[in-house]
């Protein structure tokens, strides 16, 4: 049975699961405790937008999206993210039967695996599947959707219609869930990383992928791009959940990434 190995724990997330549940549950106390819209926690989306970055920083906005995903019940979640460590021309589907977490195994869901590589062309380069924007994310799904199986697709030079076409397909099975991940913009202070990143908010919340193109800086731009045009397609209406950047973990403000999680209703 081949696995999808971890690549990146202990790295971007802890290798112990005991500390990542404390993180979870910390997570929650706060949400539980201090939203002031507790019925958002009643939603019950079909996709989201999470981060990406080391938890410490990024988890807790990305938190707030899976445990809304939960509510959805999804028996697959197709994980969709870019490729940060390798060139990749298009997207490359994960094929393995396994993908390895901290809590264990989530079952690989192979005949979406087969089915998405016949209907759209996509192939698997090993190499693009130590990526962290897509591992980062399995531990949530195994945490909130521990009985759901995982598909993981990882992108390069992609068309962003092209990619459109998989997720609205997709979409298209009320059981499956899809998750594209992306960070904001990198590296700037804090007011013009917030100038920035308000451009990507805009963007979802007024599904336009137009404006994404007018200074949206987002790594997974191409994703949320993809994402912006299949949800107008299939009518999903878009929720902004949390916005934050680096420097609230760091109290760095000279160089901040930014972070947000959104989802489509």
């Amino acid at each position: 049975m081949s696995t999808r190995n971890t690549a990146v724990a202990g790295q971007f997330y802890p290798a112990d699961p005991n500390e990542i549940k404390a993180m979870f549950d910390h997570y929650n106390k706060i949400l539980d405790e201090h939203l002031e819209d507790a019925a958002l926690l009643k939603e019950k989306p079909r996709a989201v937008i999470v981060p990406h970055a080391g938890y410490v920083y990024s988890a807790f906005t990305a938190n707030i999206a899976f445990r809304l995903l939960h509510n959805s019940r999804a028996k697959r979640v197709v994980v969709i993210g870019p490729s940060h460590r390798v060139y990749l021309k298009g997207t490359s589907i994960a094929d393995y039967d396994r993908y390895a977490t901290p809590f264990g195994p989530l079952p690989m869901d192979r005949s979406t695996v087969e089915e998405l590589k016949e209907r759209f062309g996509l192939v698997f380069m090993p190499e693009a599947h130590q990526e962290h924007s897509t591992e980062v994310q399995m531990p949530f799904v195994k945490t909130y959707d521990e009985e759901a199986s995982v598909v993981e697709l990882v992108y390069g030079e992609e068309e962003p219609k092209r990619l459109a076409q998989i997720v609205a397909y997709l979409l298209e099975d009320p059981e499956t869930a899809v998750v594209i991940s992306t960070d904001l913009s990198h590296y700037y202070d804090i007011e013009k990383a917030k100038r920035l990143d308000s451009i990507c908010l805009d963007a979802v919340q007024k599904l336009s992928p137009a404006e994404l193109h007018q200074g949206c800086e987002a790594c997974g731009k191409i994703g949320v791009e993809a994402m912006l045009i299949a949800a107008r397609e299939k009518g999903l209406k878009p929720l902004l959940l949390d916005y934050r950047t680096s420097a609230d973990a760091s109290g760095d403000e000279s160089q901040v990434v930014g972070y947000m999680s959104a989802a489509f209703i």
